[in-house]
């Protein structure tokens, strides 16, 4: 077995090449160019790992090292820097340190998207990075009309209204490409059996839905509810020391799930009585931002269950029979599937 670690830039890429005994058997500094890399491994057959760390440009290396069977791991820059520190780090020092980590099975890994999902996912954070652009003119026309202490961009002097005006359409055209996106990303995603159980849960629509399978990509990754929790950043960081505990927040997991969670739980708590009530009462006791992550935590137990599990949503939010809930004509099938009797629906 061969073991490489592959330090990837825009123009260049190197490579530091192992056998199992550790001694090297080939490195190289090269352009980053498919025939120049291909050539590279085509000199050093046999089994091959090989390790890259994980960075926006990692999605052709693996199109093609991967049909030259060999076995592509994604490193988690994060922790790769905080077990391989040197004082002289360079592109081929970092190369070398992935090679060794590799060589002995201690590469903290990240999660390698599908190919099946990996363009569909990234078109969806796009549409959020559109829909983030569209808020800022929003505020920027609320930020003029409060300045001059208006109520509508009519009444504004003339410059200050042509940037109301442009930030104005701006905000319309972006709306545009986000529909767009949306209307591609429909046919794609909701006719799939798991986004057709999810959208049966209060607060969760489509792009919701979309955003979680497309940021799960497969739940069993997830040992355990509470590795699901902590990959959602819906459970706090912990900094224990000397006999003290403190909470701590923390960046480490995915920041698209704790939005969507969050969201739904925003849209649960207006339209569903009964998760409306539990909120109010954790609210009393804990303050509105626990309050409304709770819910978001709960929402996101039931949607691990029914992942893994790959059943319907069964009504019930923290133990209470929810009155509320969607109509046979959302989601556009009649039943979530797999229910074959009716009467295993969900009320309506």
């Amino acid at each position: 077995m061969l073991y490489s670690g592959i330090d990837l830039h825009k123009r260049t890429v190197a490579i530091h090449t192992l056998d199992e005994a550790g001694t090297v058997v080939r490195q190289a500094d090269l352009p980053t160019e498919r025939a120049v890399i291909t050539a590279y491994f085509a000199t050093l057959p046999g089994p091959h790992q090989a390790v890259v760390e994980c960075t926006g440009m990692w999605y052709w290396l693996r199109d093609l090292l991967v049909p030259l069977g060999i076995d592509l791991r994604l490193g988690h820059a994060k922790y790769l820097k905080a077990i391989s520190y040197a004082k002289v780090k360079t592109d081929a020092v970092d190369a070398a340190t992935l090679a060794q980590l590799l060589r002995v099975q201690l590469v903290p890994e990240a999660h390698m998207i599908s190919d099946a999902h990996r363009e569909i996912r990234d078109v969806l954070r796009a549409r959020l990075l559109l829909v983030g652009r569209t808020l800022r003119c929003q505020r920027s026309i609320g930020a003029l009309l409060e300045k001059y202490n208006v109520t509508t961009p009519a009444q504004l002097p003339d410059l200050p209204r042509l940037q109301a005006d442009l930030h104005a359409a701006q905000g319309t055209l972006l709306k545009t490409h986000v529909r767009r996106l949306e209307h591609e990303l429909r046919d794609r995603v909701l006719a799939t059996p798991a986004a057709q159980r999810l959208v049966w849960v209060p607060g969760i629509g489509k792009m919701v839905a979309y955003t979680l399978l497309l940021e799960i990509d497969d739940i069993h990754r997830f040992p355990s509810v509470r590795h699901f929790h902590s990959y959602c950043r819906l459970v706090p960081g912990s900094a224990n020391s000397g006999g003290k505990t403190k909470h701590k927040r923390s960046r480490d997991g995915n920041r698209y799930l704790k939005m969507a969670f969050h969201f739904a739980a925003i849209r649960a708590i207006q339209y569903v009585p009964e998760i409306r009530a539990e909120f109010q009462r954790l609210q009393r006791r804990k303050g509105k931002p626990i309050a409304r992550a709770l819910i978001a935590k709960e929402l996101a137990t039931i949607v691990y269950a029914m992942l893994t599990k790959e059943t319907a949503f069964n009504g019930h939010f923290r133990g209470h029979h929810l009155t509320r809930t969607k109509r046979c004509t959302w989601p556009r099938l009649a039943s979530p599937p797999g229910i074959t009797d009716a009467s295993e629906a969900p009320p309506h």
